[in-house]
C-alpha cells in the first residue's frame, strides 16, 4: 500500500483538533505591559546611568533591553507622556553592534587575511604561523617525478629478462593475476608484468615515513630498457589499476629455501655522503658535522631529488659532498657494514616532526666527516674493515687491539 502524501494527511478530518493552534497575541504597548516596561527601564537607568543592553551577558538586562528596543520603535502618546526622563528619545547609547543587526556589505571580510588583519583581534603571529608543514603550493609541485628514463646499466639486466621470458614461455615459471586491492609488498628480486612489460625490482631503499605511513623508494627496471624510481605505494597502486598486471612466482618454497633468492642479483652501486641544508633550529647548527651515509644503485642526484619531502633526508634539501663507487660488492651488504661500523657516532636524540605532527627518528645520519667514510670505503674494498673500529671520543678510525 503506497504511503499517503502530506496533502492527503492534512486533508483528513482533524478529529482531536491538533491543527487548531491558537497564536498568542503580543502584548500591546498601549496596555499596562508597556507602562510596566517603561517603569523598569526608568528604574534601570536611574541605577546604572544607561539604558539596558540587549546584548548583555546578564539574562534580565538582555531581556529588558530587547523588549525596550521593540517598544521604543513605535511608542504611543501615553508612553511619551509617562516618559519623565525622555528615554524614548535616547538612541545609540549602546555602542556594541548586536548579532541581530544586518551587516553592511562593506563590513563582510573577503578572506582570512582580512580577518586576521583586523587590529581589534590582537592575534599573535605565532598562533597563525604554520610549523612543520609544507605549503600546499609546494606539495603540488614536487621536486622529483618518477618518470621513465633510459637504464644506463641495462646490460646487467638484459640476460635476466631473457631468461625470465623463456621460463614464462615454456611454463617453467608462472605469472599470477593480481587481484583488485591486493596488498603487495615488492621485494628486491621480484618480477612483475605491468602494462605488458616485465618489471624487475632492482633496489628497495631504506624505509621512510611519507604521508604518515611506512614507504620505500624503488628502482624498477623494465624489459624495454627503461627504469623508474616510484615510491612503493605508487608502484603498488599502478599494479592495482592495471587489470592485466601479474606477479611472477618465485622459485622455492619460501625465504629459507636457497632457490628463493635466485632472481636477485647483487648490484654494484655508489656510496654517497650527504649534508643537510635544513633550516630547522635543531639541525642547522650541526650541519657541518652531521652526515647521511647511503648506498644506491641508481643515479645519486636522482636518489636525493625529492629530499625535502622525504623524512629519510630530514625533510630538507641535501648537498652531496662525496661519492665512492663500488665494484663487485653487494649494495645492501656494504650499506649495512657502514651503518654498523659508525653506529657509535649515531645521534641518539635526533628526530624531526613531520607534517602530521609525528616524531620520526632517521637512522642513516651520523656525527662523522666525509674523510671518515672515505677511509671506511677503502677498508671495505681491501677487505680489512673488520680490523678497525670507529672511536667516537677520538673521532677517528683506529685499529682494533688484539
Amino acid at each position: 500500500m503506497p504511503r499517503p502524501t502530506l496533502e492527503e494527511i492534512f486533508a483528513e478530518p482533524d478529529e482531536f483538533g491538533l491543527l487548531a493552534v491558537k497564536v498568542k497575541s503580543r502584548a500591546s504597548s498601549t496596555g499596562s505591559d508597556g507602562m510596566a516596561i517603561l517603569k523598569d527601564v526608568t528604574r534601570f537607568y536611574e541605577q546604572n546611568g544607561r539604558l539596558p543592553d540587549p546584548n548583555s551577558a546578564q539574562h534580565e538586562e538582555m531581556r529588558l533591553g530587547t523588549i525596550w528596543e521593540g517598544l521604543r520603535k513605535s511608542p504611543t502618546d501615553a508612553l511619551r507622556q509617562a516618559d519623565r526622563l525622555g528615554l524614548l528619545a535616547r538612541k545609540g547609547e549602546v555602542a556594541e553592534v548586536s548579532w541581530r543587526d544586518e551587516v553592511e556589505d562593506e563590513d563582510i571580510p573577503d578572506s582570512l587575511d582580512d580577518i586576521f588583519g583586523d587590529d581589534g583581534l590582537d592575534v599573535l603571529p605565532d598562533l597563525v604561523r604554520l610549523k612543520h608543514v609544507t605549503p600546499a603550493a609546494e606539495r603540488q609541485t614536487p621536486d622529483h617525478r618518477a618518470d621513465f628514463v633510459p637504464c644506463k646499466d641495462f646490460d646487467e639486466f638484459a640476460g635476466l629478462f631473457e631468461t625470465m621470458q623463456q621460463a614464462l614461455d615454456t611454463g617453467e615459471r608462472e605469472a599470477s593475476l593480481i587481484e583488485k586491492w591486493a596488498v603487495i609488498e615488492p621485494q628486491e628480486g621480484d618480477f612483475f608484468i605491468r602494462n605488458g612489460l616485465l618489471a624487475y625490482i632492482a633496489e628497495k631503499s631504506e624505509s621512510t615515513q611519507r604521508g604518515g605511513a611506512r614507504d620505500h623508494r624503488l628502482r624498477v627496471i623494465f624489459s624495454n630498457g627503461t627504469e623508474s624510481d616510484p615510491l612503493m605505494s605508487s608502484f603498488r597502486k599502478s599494479l592495482n589499476d592495471d587489470k592485466t598486471a601479474r606477479v611472477v612466482q618465485r622459485l622455492g618454497l619460501g625465504p629459507l629455501d636457497p632457490d628463493w633468492e635466485s632472481d636477485k642479483i647483487a648490484l654494484s652501486g655508489t656510496i654517497y655522503v650527504a649534508r643537510s641544508l635544513s633550516e630547522d633550529p635543531a639541525i642547522k647548527p650541526q650541519r657541518d658535522i652531521l652526515y647521511k651515509i647511503g648506498v644506491t644503485s641508481q643515479d645519486v642526484r636522482r636518489r636525493v631529488a625529492d629530499a625535502r619531502n622525504d623524512p629519510t633526508f630530514l625533510l630538507a634539501p641535501v648537498e652531496i659532498v662525496a661519492t665512492y663507487e663500488l665494484q663487485n660488492l653487494s649494495r645492501s651488504k656494504v650499506e649495512n657494514l657502514l651503518h654498523r661500523f659508525f653506529d657509535a657516532a649515531k645521534p641518539g636524540e635526533l628526530f624531526i616532526i613531520d607534517r602530521f605532527g609525528k616524531r620520526i627518528r632517521p637512522r642513516e645520519w651520523f656525527y662523522v666527516l666525509p674523510e671518515h667514510v672515505a677511509h671506511a670505503a677503502r677498508l671495505i674494498k681491501d677487505g680489512e674493515l673488520h680490523l678497525y673500529r670507529y672511536d667516537r671520543d677520538l673521532q677517528k678510525i683506529v685499529k682494533r687491539q688484539r
